[in-house]
């Protein structure tokens, strides 16, 4: 209902690119593992161990943390390490995925291509015996949830059956849980630019379990000049800001539909 020049109206046929600095993710995590690596092989072993035992210690019977913290991290311990310590004693945190029912279909009353698209989502269901069904998925340090939940309000206030995955996943985690859902279609939600890498990973990973019948689309902040990337890899199909709600719902039931021919 808000105007928003370039994003919801007034939008140009084909953007401009932008000038943005491409980063070599994995060559990136490489020179991180080797630093990592060679941090390791020259610092005191025992030194490290027993101040790693120590936040343990204080984690469990209590004590100052950040100081335990402070002398791990001078005796070269990692990030990792030092949250592992500290998972011996307090478990680690799983963020709970909850998405609210209504919002779209509340806003979009009275709507005729709104009402249109949940009938053909309806008869989809008529004809294939349940709903099309969707993951949406957050992949790698993307810890940007809001857009991911968004999407799945509103693909269910048209009908779809929608899963949400958790925070942080892997490609391989995501693949698995798409699988073990039996879902038509995997939705990466991207907003920390990991798409040039994790979606490639995410359709392999569907291929190499058999699974690549199902169709894997993207959305969020994606430069226009990743799009051919992004499709040369196997994604069908990608949703940038300002997208159509029912329009995106019907071309990727259009997807489904032919996918199933």
């Amino acid at each position: 209902t808000e105007v928003v020049v370039g994003v919801n109206k007034y939008r140009k046929d084909n953007e401009d690119p932008i000038d943005i600095l491409d980063i070599d993710n994995e060559a990136v995590r490489l020179s991180q593992i080797a630093r990592i690596e060679a941090t390791k092989a020259a610092r005191d072993e025992a030194a490290c161990e027993a101040a790693l035992t120590e936040i343990t210690r204080r984690a469990n019977e209590g004590g100052n943390l950040l100081e335990a913290a402070v002398d791990a991290s001078r005796a070269r311990a990692t990030v990792g390490e030092i949250s592992m310590a500290m998972e011996k004693a307090f478990g680690r945190h799983r963020a709970e995925v909850k998405t609210l029912a209504g919002v779209y279909g509340a806003a979009y009353e009275g709507d005729a291509g709104f009402a249109a698209i949940q009938e053909s989502v309806e008869k989809f269901a008529e004809e294939e015996g349940r709903r099309p069904r969707m993951l949406v998925v957050k992949m790698g340090q993307d810890g940007h949830d809001r857009g991911a939940k968004v999407i799945a309000t509103a693909f269910a206030d048209i009908g779809f059956d929608v899963d949400v995955g958790p925070l942080f996943q892997t490609p391989a985690e995501a693949a698995q849980d798409a699988i073990d859902n039996d879902v038509h279609v995997i939705g990466i939600s991207s907003q920390a630019a990991g798409h040039k890498t994790l979606a490639p990973k995410l359709v392999q990973a569907l291929k190499d379990a058999g699974a690549d019948d199902i169709i894997v689309i993207c959305g969020g902040v994606i430069p226009q000049q990743d799009y051919q990337f992004l499709y040369d890899s196997g994604v069908k199909a990608i949703f940038g800001p300002g997208t159509n709600i029912p329009k995106a719902a019907a071309d990727i039931l259009n997807l489904i539909r032919s996918a199933r021919v």
